[in-house]
């Protein structure tokens, strides 16, 4: 963060101070409700307010379809923060005992908590995070409330404040739970919790699509999303991906309040807000929600909702997809989907549930940044415009069609087997999320057959067939003939979910090695883009042949694609030298393009790093024999860049590399001076005093 914390200065053609609405008044839900612009066709309704739920920050619906509700209470009781690590947080159940869409009944779940700020309820009770502790919570008498708690990770948050702590705890279709600020995910299995590391992402809320892409984000950068499943781009220590994770979706950060937002911790920064005193961009983005709801208008699912509680507004971004890429986009520049006039609205989190409508979590209070980075600026708007207080109000939102009316619907939680088979096919995500979770939680074996059926037929619902699948992942059912046979689907997303499954089985058996190998061998000529691109991050599991000559394969097809030439190295993950060889002489090379030359130099560079003196001795001498042309532009290239950075390790070589007896390489030569600071060899030392800036 840009942060000065002495000195600030107004912004250009608005002065911070003249706001006519000194003390942001403090109104009623009622009121509050009157205060909100939302796109037309929809209306906002009151599901719950203060005193039944107080400083709303996540929540999610269970099977019975009751509200569970984490309610950071502790969180900056003033401008100074006392108290704030007091145990007065909680998990509180709210349900609606009559079914007029408001919830009417609380009970609190867990209390005494330090700053909660994580969910996943599970069987047998709830995951959740207290301060830095990962707990399974449990009712063993049945009334309603937690009385057992078994540690599951003493370390699973950490950070210098909630907004740069671990959250999320959010159930992918893959089975695993997944967190924003953390590089970690967690799994139930028959023996309990295990935890595995991830890739690191996002700030504040994490959600998922139909295909299980995790998407999150930065209080600055509104959307980001993966564009490969997890645990592959990061498989190769000696290369460092491009694109592929943490990819931003959009650039767009502009943001439409209707509302001067003064009191925003950068406000004095110019270009922060307008002449009219409003919030020109993001600041404190969070909690996007990938929207598979069907109560909507159909023009609503895939979209993703992105809260930005200081410009008391939620922005809708609809979401395409493209072979090998996805882009975000603001459907309606210039209006947001919805915004408040009332100062103290902080929508902080979303989400749906049976209903298939979308719920806000408003924390309601006009303090929301935390004290480790309030700007002297900051605080003395709060103090100001008494933003400070009250706290431990709270409301929650549902965003619902104009003509939608409340609908008595069977609860999931009492469904059979096989309606909850069914369920996997439901329009509804939030519906198909829950089938499989309480199949998979079942244990049930018996569930091979009818999941196998479901999962074979090629005329049935995709999203009943993609669930299914995964169903009998979670299982444990899964056998390597259904999944070869999985591979030619004609549906892509069953075809490349078949190959990422394979993995786990060819791990084990080299015989199954050869038949994946060879069955994609044989399929890739009609592969799409995302086939080829699972088919080139599972090429890590074969022999040096089938390997090499699958991404060969890639590389000719795709080269042109960051996404793909990331997605090489990935699966090469130490045979870069040995694929190096493979390419020189394969007839690839032939022939310039830009992709090539990028492709080499991250080969080279991968090498390198690597450190291994036959191999970089090796790469030497590649370019050692070859006339001046991009090939030997690439690697000395990867040399040059290399050489200058300061975490580079010296190597020892055997002999003098042969390019530095090249006339043309003599002298100055940026190549020369590279080498001399980067090997040894008999008869040279580097001067590590000098090295740095011999070639910088």
């Amino acid at each position: 963060l840009f942060i000065v914390p002495f000195l600030y200065i107004a912004c250009k053609g608005y002065n911070p101070g003249s706001t006519t609405d000194e003390t942001a008044p403090v109104h009623s839900a009622e009121e509050e409700l009157k205060s909100f612009q939302l796109q037309p066709g929809l209306r906002m309704q009151l599901v719950a307010a203060e005193p039944l739920v107080q400083d709303p920050v996540v929540m999610q619906f269970d099977t019975g379809g009751r509200l569970w509700v984490v309610e950071m209470r502790g969180f900056m009781p003033d401008i100074d923060g006392k108290q704030e690590k007091d145990s007065i947080g909680r998990i509180s159940i709210l349900s609606d005992t009559n079914g007029d869409g408001q919830m009417d009944s609380s009970v609190i779940w867990a209390d005494s908590l330090v700053l909660p700020r994580a969910l996943a309820i599970v069987k047998g009770g709830a995951l959740f995070a207290d301060q830095r502790k990962l707990w399974f919570s449990e009712d063993r008498d049945g009334d309603g409330k937690a009385d057992k708690f078994t540690l599951v990770d003493s370390v699973y948050a950490d950070g210098p404040s909630p907004e740069h702590s671990s959250n999320g705890l959010l159930r992918n279709i893959d089975n695993w739970y997944y967190n924003a600020r953390s590089r970690y995910r967690y799994r139930l299995t028959a023996d309990g919790w295990i935890k595995d590391s991830t890739e690191f992402r996002g700030q504040w809320g994490i959600s998922h699509d139909d295909e299980g892409r995790l998407y999150y984000n930065y209080n600055w950068s509104q959307l980001h999303a993966d564009l490969v499943p997890p645990n592959y781009f990061f498989r190769n220590a000696h290369h460092t991906p491009t694109t592929g994770i943490d990819h931003g979706l959009t650039i767009d950060r502009r943001v439409y309040p209707i509302r001067a937002n003064p009191a925003v911790n950068r406000g004095y920064i110019p270009g922060t807000l307008d002449e009219k005193g409003r919030l020109l961009e993001f600041t404190a983005a969070c909690s996007p929600f990938y929207y598979r709801g069907v109560s909507l208008p159909e023009e609503f699912y895939g979209n993703v909702f992105v809260c930005e509680p200081s410009g008391n507004l939620v922005k809708r971004n609809a979401v395409k997809k493209e072979e090998l890429n996805i882009y975000a986009f603001d459907p309606k520049p210039g209006k947001e989907f919805l915004a408040s006039t009332d100062e103290r609205f902080r929508p902080v989190f979303i989400t749906s549930g049976l209903d298939g409508n979308l719920y806000i979590a408003d924390m309601y209070r006009g303090l929301v940044q935390h004290g480790t980075y309030l700007t002297p600026y900051l605080r003395e708007q709060t103090l100001k415009r008494k933003l400070d207080a009250p706290v431990h109000l709270g409301r929650i939102w549902r965003i619902v069609p104009g003509n939608h009316a409340n609908q008595t619907q069977k609860k999931i939680s009492s469904f059979t087997q096989s309606e909850l088979i069914s369920a996997l096919s439901h329009p509804d995500g939030w519906w198909r999320d829950q089938a499989q979770q309480l199949l998979v939680e079942s244990g049930d074996t018996a569930l091979n057959m009818p999941l196998k059926t479901l999962t074979e037929d090629g005329s049935a619902n995709v999203h009943g067939r993609y669930h299914a699948l995964w169903t009998l992942e979670g299982l444990g059912l899964l056998n390597a003939e259904l999944l070869l046979q999985l591979i030619s689907d004609a549906d892509r997303r069953i075809s490349v979910a078949a190959m990422r499954l394979m993995e786990s089985f060819a791990k084990k058996e080299a015989s199954l090695q050869n038949r994946f190998a060879n069955r994609l061998q044989q399929l890739s000529a009609g592969f799409s883009g995302e086939q080829w691109l699972q088919m080139t991050l599972s090429a890590n599991l074969f022999s040096d042949k089938q390997r090499f000559d699958l991404l060969t394969a890639t590389l000719h097809s795709y080269d042109s694609s960051a996404l793909m030439r990331d997605a090489v190295m990935s699966s090469l993950n130490g045979k870069e030298h040995a694929f190096l060889n493979h390419i020189w002489t394969s007839g690839y090379l032939n022939g310039r393009s830009p992709g090539k030359e990028v492709f080499l130099e991250s080969v080279a560079t991968a090498i390198l790093r690597k450190g291994k003196p036959d191999e970089i001795q090796s790469l030497l001498n590649h370019i050692a024999g070859e006339a001046d042309n991009w090939k030997v532009g690439s690697i000395i290239t990867a040399v040059t860049v290399y050489g200058k950075n300061p975490a580079r390790k010296t190597v020892k070589l055997n002999k003098a590399p042969a390019i530095l007896i090249r006339n043309k390489f003599s002298g100055d030569s940026l190549l020369k001076k590279a080498v001399s600071t980067l090997f040894e060899w008999p008869g040279h030392k580097v001067d590590t005093a000098n090295a740095q800036t011999k070639h910088s």
